[in-house]
């Protein structure tokens, strides 16, 4: 009989992104197959779905940037003890410290295995140098298995296990389309985009996600003719407020106001992606994995890609006709103009599943709590 594992992941908050989705799709899976699932974090409106679905929560403002945060560690060695840890999952820098240095304090002999997951391309130096130094460490695609062993000369290579971020094929079918209703609730919200072909681009308002290049594809395809809407989707942080201003007066220089459209943030993206005739992911730096990209992708729709990081990973494993190089606008102009005369077809992708994820997460889990790893 498998052994029920106690496993406490932990991270700053539970409000929205990649990792706290991927901290719940692995919470839910473990208490799915009869494990105990402990998530440790400042809150947010996650902690209910989380909770839901069968994990406990404990609410702790480990991610906060405070000296006062360091009083968590005792806390946080009381609960390892107490509660029989299994796993310590670090999946965050500052979390990622607090809990170190409460598993450092046990006993040897009375210590979780320790693991931790290198999400993106932090900065790199001693603050950041904790997310290499699990028992075992995750690497969320190639390219940053190759940043960690890199930068971290440290770490162990065998103790460095890619396992790449998937999503549910059930939650993104193939061909899956909105219904009547929320297609007409959008026509009604953003009536220039009827009957156009929509290019979009989900990126946060922040300067490295393209948004420039993508104002210059769809200013130069609207001159040549082509009936397009760009679709802008993603919020701006209080910190990014200038930027956002920029990106719309560059919109209004160009004549642009009838032909781009910026949505915001939205909870319905997978409706947003699922009417795109095209997506894009054009940011200037390397994307540590791309999940939107991969989501675009299970629902059959095509992605052109700047070719580096975890999205030229997957476009090349997917659909490599949709890589371009790295600022080559005109090139993603020419690809795009390609797509619209001659749309292609996407099978089902079966390389980058939650399943999947989820199961070698597990199995490293179960291996490491029965074998003794050497520590970074």
């Amino acid at each position: 009989m498998t052994k029920k594992l106690t496993i406490v992941q932990m991270l700053p908050e539970l409000r929205g992104g990649g990792v706290e989705r991927g901290t719940l799709e692995m919470a839910k899976y473990l208490v799915s197959h009869g494990h105990r699932s402990i998530v440790i974090s400042g809150g947010g409106e996650m902690v209910e779905q989380l909770t839901n679905d069968g994990s406990e929560h404990i609410q702790w403002p480990i991610g906060k940037k405070s000296l006062a945060t360091l009083r968590y560690i005792s806390k946080v060695k009381k609960m390892l003890q107490q509660e029989k840890i299994d796993i310590l999952h670090l999946r965050s820098r500052l979390p990622a410290w607090v809990g170190y240095l409460a598993w450092k304090k046990l006993q040897k002999n009375a210590r979780p295995k320790l693991v931790t997951t290198v999400h993106g391309f932090y900065s790199v130096g001693k603050y950041s140098s904790i997310m290499a130094r699990g028992e075992k460490v995750i690497a969320v695609s190639e390219c940053i298995r190759a940043y960690i062993l890199k930068n971290y000369t440290f770490a162990n290579p065998s103790n460095v296990q890619v396992i790449c971020r998937g999503v549910d094929g059930e939650t993104y079918p193939l061909g899956y389309a909105p219904n009547q209703t929320w297609i007409d609730d959008w026509h009604v919200k953003f009536p220039q985009m009827v009957g156009k072909e929509l290019l979009t681009l989900p990126a946060r308002l922040t300067r490295l996600k393209g948004h420039a290049d993508f104002i210059t594809i769809i200013d130069t395809l609207v001159k040549a003719g082509e009936n397009v809407h760009g679709v802008i989707v993603g919020g701006t942080h209080p910190t990014k407020a200038g930027y956002a201003r920029e990106l719309q007066q560059q919109v209004a220089q160009l004549g642009l106001q009838s032909h781009i459209t910026f949505v915001g943030h939205r909870r319905d993206l997978k409706e947003i992606l699922a009417i795109a005739t095209i997506v894009y992911s054009l940011s200037t730096t390397p994307e540590s994995f791309g999940r939107t990209t991969l989501e675009a992708l299970s629902m059959g729709k095509p992605v052109i890609g700047y070719s580096h990081g975890g999205v030229q990973e997957q476009l090349t494993q997917l659909f490599p006709i949709g890589l371009v190089p790295v600022g080559a606008i005109q090139k993603a102009i020419e690809k795009t103009k390609g797509f619209l005369t001659e749309p292609p077809t996407l099978q089902k992708q079966d390389s980058y599943t939650l399943d999947s994820m989820c199961s070698q997460t597990l199995k490293l889990y179960q291996c490491l709590s029965k074998c003794e790893v050497q520590p970074q």
